[in-house]
């Protein structure tokens, strides 16, 4: 009986100094943090995490709105194992899974944007043993028409300057064509100018020798 007592107590040690010597499990979550949609279309609130845990069955996502205007929260979505989107309030039959727990990835879409759909979403991620972690947050904008932010302008400006050198580049292709042509043109009237020049002082000849003879 002391024997079983003592192995207990050895095992409960070991147990205790095997968890004091693991790492401590957090989720980290990856989002863009802000977002900005035009009204009336989908976007897709993209939700990234890393885990020191490997994913299996056990883990869960938690999608929660807090509307811009105040009020309680809100729920968005919830995945375990299976997607279970709400049955009622603002978000019913305008949310769907779109992530991926294998790559990662808890990512959802929200179909149909409305202007009350301003606010925060927070993506919660636990993939036990790893449960504590800071929630991810998305602030979404909905807007009438999206504004250009600077990398819209550092591609548009350089898709202009691009389309500025093609147009460049094909007006002295054609250019150097055209010139090639006329210089053919000139080239073959010059041709044309010497035979019938030739053939001018040929016929003078023949006519000079005829009248010789007949002299």
């Amino acid at each position: 009986m002391y024997g079983k007592s003592a192995t207990r107590a050895v095992l409960l040690l070991l147990g205790i100094q095997l968890t004091a010597l693991w790492p401590i499990a957090a989720v980290e979550i990856y989002t863009s943090r802000v977002l900005e949609a035009v009204n009336g279309t989908d976007a897709r609130l993209k939700c990234t995490f890393s885990s020191f845990a490997p994913v299996g069955d056990a883990l869960t996502v938690t999608w929660n709105f807090r509307p811009l205007d105040g009020g309680p929260e809100q729920f968005v979505f919830y995945y375990h194992i299976d997607p279970f989107q709400p049955m009622s309030g603002r978000f019913k039959d305008r949310v769907s899974w779109d992530g991926n727990p294998e790559r990662y990835d808890a990512s959802i879409f929200l179909w149909k944007l409305q202007f009350d759909d301003n606010g925060t979403y927070t993506c919660q991620v636990k993939n036990p043993p790893d449960v504590d972690g800071v929630i991810g947050e998305i602030r979404l904008s909905v807007v009438h028409t999206v504004r250009f932010s600077e990398i819209h302008f550092l591609a548009l400006a350089i898709g202009s300057a691009c389309a500025l050198m093609i147009i460049i580049v094909i007006v002295v292709v054609l250019f150097q064509h055209y010139r090639k042509k006329r210089r053919a043109e000139r080239a073959h009237k010059v041709v044309e100018i010497k035979s019938k020049e030739e053939e001018r002082l040929n016929q003078e000849k023949k006519v000079s020798v005829y009248l010789e003879d007949t002299d």
